[in-house]
């Protein structure tokens, strides 16, 4: 079925405050709602659904503090249900509760299913048509934008076609602006979606008609494309598709989906390219670790293992890749791995800013990784310590410190446990040998790595680590398993001072985790000093190589 071409705009109704906010594990502060709505506002959408004010003190209190908001471009939404049975909307504190929160729109849900309305609200078919067409209008009668969500509209629709049809048209009656089609539990496919609101468009004529839709099924973003293309111009949908169960229609994916493929503005020019950047933040307050094979904005979503793929992308960008990731704030990125083939090696070198890598040299590498992982290493999450394996292969290398010997000490007195660690490197044909004390092994440890390095390399004071994550790897071994061990980085902005904190991450592995832990630390320390003496020659010695080693 071809779009309607009605209209080339859609509008973006944001429920990650609300329908979001029910997602398990996921609990906003009144800040964290603020903090997201601020964002939302900045990329452009429409609306942005704030919460239930009826249900809860904590949406209350958002939509007072909202009302001192200055909002560019989107309309703070109240959301509450249709009035109860046998009640006027003035009598009813959830529907008084919409006006209170003195938002100019309000979004209201009522029933489009004969099973839900004599079942679950046990009244008459008649009443429920009252209760939406009455509330609706009790509300514009009080100076309000009405939407309204006509839930479990698509199982209704297969229970009683004509039923689920009257719902809407009551709604209409009552005086919302637009009915929003509802697939309240998940479980209808695309081509139901498309037929039935292509008939619901049809039967409406100039009413705005949204969709609604949830991920039960895997089909979130596509029934809501599908609704699009038989006529829905109002999408509703939650960032990173937040939700209940399986979650929301995701607007990350639904967005960029409306403009670059089906050709519909959804938000302001210019704004797509702050979509990855809104989508790792909302991530970041929901204190969830982001997606990265997210479509569109993951980090992995432009990421590129298998060597035939990126030796094609060297010929043309849109080999493997369906759209620029830049027009979505995201970028390219080559991932080196066991599977990866010299193109790889080479791309990810220009990437990393290390010239005149040859194809000899990519296939030592290549072979490098493949050994390397067959001893447990993981080079995909861990870019500095690739970048370091193609250093090493230059012929004018030498390394700037050494590991001569260490010793890790662990005891328990009473209720204190001392973990201490001693160090011998050799450091510019000196030998340097330090302790240190620490909260474990692992901590002592880098403790006396920096005690050694500071004195010759005093930039090694702006290198933390940012995290340090072990893995287990063959498990069946026990505790003589393989550990591998990835280190995150950042300097606090010292080694790139024109574009900021700089982070890079370091893999070591080994059947001791001293071992491992002292490969990813020394490939951490030598690749975040390696950065200082790119931005500042002088900052290294003078009589030091200029690559430093483990």
């Amino acid at each position: 079925m071809p779009e309607k071409a009605a209209s080339s705009a859609v509008e973006i109704f944001d429920t990650t405050l609300r329908d979001g906010a029910q997602t398990e594990g996921i609990s906003y502060s009144v800040d964290d709602k603020l903090r997201i709505a601020r964002k939302l506002d900045e990329l452009g959408v429409a609306f942005i659904e704030g919460g239930w004010p009826g249900s809860n003190p904590k949406d209350a209190v958002f939509f007072e503090r909202a009302r001192a908001e200055k909002w560019t471009c989107a309309r703070i939404v109240a959301f509450g249900a249709t009035r109860r049975a046998n009640l006027k909307p003035a009598d009813d504190a959830s529907v008084r509760a919409l006006v209170d929160a003195g938002t100019e729109v309000c979004a209201i849900f009522g029933k489009s299913s004969v099973l839900q309305v004599q079942e679950v609200l046990r009244t008459t078919l008649d009443e429920n048509l009252r209760m939406i067409e009455e509330t609706a209008a009790w509300l514009r009668g009080q100076g309000k934008r009405v939407i309204y969500d006509a839930e479990h509209f698509f199982d209704g629709h297969r229970l009683d076609s004509d039923y689920a049809l009257q719902t809407l048209q009551a709604a209409v009656r009552g005086g919302a602006e637009t009915v929003v089609l509802c697939d309240t539990n998940g479980g209808s496919l695309p081509w139901q979606v498309e037929s039935a609101t292509a008939e619901v468009c049809a039967k409406l004529g100039s009413v705005p008609v949204g969709i609604h839709a949830h991920d039960d099924t895997g089909c979130g973003v596509a029934n809501t494309l599908a609704a699009v293309r038989a006529g829905a111009r109002h999408v509703q949908g939650t960032i990173n598709g937040y939700g209940e169960r399986c979650g929301n229609a995701n607007l990350c994916a639904v967005i960029p989906s409306l403009e670059l493929k089906l050709g519909l503005r959804a938000l302001p020019a210019g704004a797509l390219t702050r979509l990855h950047e809104v989508a790792r933040f909302v991530a970041e307050v929901a204190n969830l670790a982001p997606d990265v094979h997210m479509a569109y904005v993951g980090d992995s979503a432009f990421a590129h293992k298998a060597g035939v793929h990126v030796a094609a992308m060297q010929r043309h960008p849109d080999a493997y890749q369906h759209i620029d990731p830049a027009v979505v704030g995201n970028e390219m990125r080559v991932v080196v791995s066991e599977l990866s083939g010299r193109a790889n090696v080479v791309s990810k070198a220009s990437e990393l800013g290390l010239q005149n890598v040859d194809a000899a040299t990519g296939a030592k590498v290549v072979e490098l990784i493949k050994a390397r992982e067959h001893e447990g290493y993981s080079f995909e999450a861990a870019e500095a310590s690739v970048a370091l394996l193609v250093r090493r292969l230059a012929p004018d290398y030498q390394p700037l410190f050494t590991l001569l010997d260490y010793r890790g000490m662990v005891s328990r007195h009473g209720a204190r446990s001392l973990a201490e660690a001693t160090i011998k490197l050799s450091i510019g044909g000196h030998e340097v040998h330090t302790a240190a004390e620490g909260n474990g092994p692992v901590n002592a440890f880098d403790m006396a790595l920096r005690k050694a390095l500071q004195p010759r390399f005093p930039q090694v004071k702006d290198i933390s680590l940012a995290d340090y994550k072990v893995r287990i790897l063959n498990s069946n071994l026990g505790t003589a398993a393989t550990t591998r061990v990835l280190i995150d980085w950042h300097d606090g902005g010292q080694c790139e001072s024109a574009s900021g904190e700089h982070r890079w991450s370091t893999v070591g592995a080994g059947g001791n985790i001293l071992d491992a832990t002292w490969l990813a630390l020394a490939d951490g320390y030598e690749y975040g000093l390696t950065k200082v003496e790119r931005a500042d020659p002088s900052a290294l010695s003078s009589n030091q190589p200029t690559t430093l080693a483990r």
